[in-house]
């Protein structure tokens, strides 16, 4: 488990306030699907991901990141039990979605 220092908490929390969740979320997922296309095909529910300016433009991308930068949120709220935080997500990504592990490294 992660042990953070006082110190450490603050500066992650204080960094987290200046994060604009929608706008950064649908960028970074979009970003992800642009740089590592192979990882579309965790997403073939979300329509037309067939080039960059489709990816920037599809709702579902940018309501995606926007869910994903929450559940971060979530995590700074509780940054003692970041494990029980995201033990549902971990589940639902690893035994429903079948997502290696490997892509959360």
């Amino acid at each position: 488990m992660v042990q953070w220092t006082a110190e450490e908490k603050q500066l992650i929390t204080g960094l987290w306030g200046k994060v604009n969740v929608t706008e950064c979320g649908g960028e970074a997922l979009a970003r992800l699907l642009i740089v590592y296309p192979w990882t579309q095909r965790f997403f073939a529910s979300f329509g037309n991901l067939s080039s960059a300016t489709a990816i920037l433009g599809n709702p579902k991308v940018q309501a995606h990141g926007k869910k994903v930068l929450t559940s971060f949120g979530d995590a700074v709220k509780n940054l003692d039990s970041i494990k029980n935080t995201f033990s549902q997500l971990s589940e639902l990504h690893c035994d429903k979605l079948h997502v290696d592990p490997e892509n959360f490294r």
